[in-house]
């Protein structure tokens, strides 16, 4: 006979956490199976986490820069090795912790690659587990390119393991991940590095505004990071000297590295969904909004359902499916569902890029009506006294004065762009806001946000 649960968590990242947590706090028997000998999820380990310590650092460096000739006489400089040897001693921890957090709360774990033998059952190497419901939170893995010679390249996880950055970068794709290790390069790295960026589309960084990309693309190139769109890459080969990369249009970038940054796939190849009757696709698992998947004793959170791939998403989606599956088991009712509507964004390069709800495009698409308010090259007092010249604003209203989306080019867009994030969530138009942050502190980034309403109030 099956050993058997209420509830069966597979993957035991931030998302998987949060489900099992929740659901042990409600006294249900919770098992979290993990595949990986290093238990704890990408954000913690290999991610968000890991890689806000070069962050940091290289924003530290970013700001000194700017502010060389106007106080500051000799800039920041960095030591990458002493950077990734500070944020091994913290991901290092983080396996053994996970296990332990676990442990100490009285949720099971069950280390081993989990596959679906039924609709109720999955199997774990001999062992056969049966469950009331299931979580599935997997995450992703970095997605695979039909590059000839692509196993050359390193995933970003390995590029925070460098004991030394290279002259010579190469980061294939134009999203999230080339676009942060690009900027931590030019201000962590070598002198005079040779960064690039190649981008299949038209454009970097799709999902984001057009004329927002436009204006950090332009950062991004004062910064020394060379960005080209609408390349195809055929291969990559060993030279003498480093990499090679090769273009169907016949131009070739020699590297020391070459960094796969076309973003990441759900990791849910090893599941055997089909054996669960669970569907999914390149994407993801399908799930609705109450992160139920077609089959209703499975859910699916983070990564690795067909959403979007951000942490704290991750965390709200498991919230959600917890609310829903401990509803089930006590014979309630629920009405615990996702909002992604006001879904908050960062880049973290410098400056950062922050976003949260609608672009301009998309409005358009939908053929909404809406007013904005919007400035580029901001020479407010807050950024020229750290010698910033490409800080930006767009913020998007319909004819209520309802936030439609705002975006942020600022060293300080995650601060700014959630006061918005809160104002979309929780229904404040813009003359409430405006009023609101009247008293915010001043001077600072926040208290901007009055300059940036005041257009939408005449």
């Amino acid at each position: 006979m099956p050993e058997t649960y209420d509830v069966l968590v597979i993957g035991s990242g931030t998302a998987g956490q949060t489900a099992a947590y929740a659901l042990h706090a409600h006294k249900r028997r919770v098992g979290v199976v993990e595949s990986s000998e290093r238990p704890g999820g990408t954000c913690a380990i290999s991610g968000c986490q890991a890689k806000k310590w070069f962050y940091e650092a290289a924003e530290t460096v970013a700001r000194s820069r700017h502010l060389h000739g106007i106080g500051i006489t000799d800039p920041a400089g960095a030591c990458w090795r002493d950077l990734r040897d500070a944020k091994n001693r913290f991901t290092a921890q983080v396996p053994s912790n996970t296990v332990e957090g676990f442990k100490r709360a009285g949720i099971d774990f069950i280390p081993g690659r989990a596959r679906f033998v039924d609709r109720r059952t999955i199997a774990v190497g001999r062992r056969r587990i049966s469950a009331r419901f299931f979580v599935l939170a997997t995450g992703a893995v970095p997605m695979s390119l039909p590059i000839d010679g692509a196993l050359r390249m390193i995933g970003s996880a390995e590029f925070m393991e460098l004991d030394d950055l290279p002259g010579r970068i190469v980061f294939i794709g134009g999203g999230f991940i080339s676009f942060e290790f690009a900027h931590f390069a030019a201000r962590l790295g070598p002198d005079n590095s040779d960064l690039t960026i190649l981008e299949a589309g038209p454009r970097p960084l799709g999902p984001f505004d057009a004329e927002m990309v436009d204006l950090l693309t332009a950062a991004t190139a004062e910064a020394g990071i060379h960005i080209h769109s609408d390349v195809t890459v055929t291969g990559l080969a060993e030279t003498d000297d480093g990499l090679m990369v090769m273009l169907k249009d016949g131009r070739r970038f020699e590297a020391d590295i070459v960094v796969n940054g076309a973003g990441r796939a759900p990791n849910i190849d090893d599941l055997d969904l089909t054996k669960a009757d669970v569907e999914a696709s390149r994407r993801g698992i399908r799930v609705d909004a109450q992160m139920t998947t077609t089959n209703p004793a499975v859910y699916a959170v983070g990564d690795c359902a067909a959403t979007v791939q951000l942490a704290r998403v991750a965390d709200h989606e498991a919230s959600v499916a917890a609310a829903n599956i401990q509803a089930a088991l006590a014979q309630q009712e629920t009405e615990a569902v996702m909002d992604y509507r006001a879904v908050p964004a960062l880049l973290f390069t410098c400056p950062q890029y922050g976003m949260v709800g609608l672009t301009e495009q998309a409005l358009e698409e939908q053929g909404r009506t809406y007013r904005k308010s919007a400035a580029k090259e901001l020479r407010w007092p807050t950024y020229r006294r750290v010698g910033l010249n490409s800080a930006a604003y767009k913020v998007l209203v319909d004819e209520k004065g309802c936030f439609l989306g705002a975006h942020v080019l600022s060293d300080n867009a995650g601060g700014l762009i959630n006061t918005f994030h809160l104002a979309m969530v929780n229904r404040i138009p813009i003359e409430q806001l405006h009023h609101q942050s009247i008293m915010s502190p001043y001077p600072t980034r926040e208290s901007d946000i009055i300059y940036m309403l005041k257009p939408l109030l005449d």
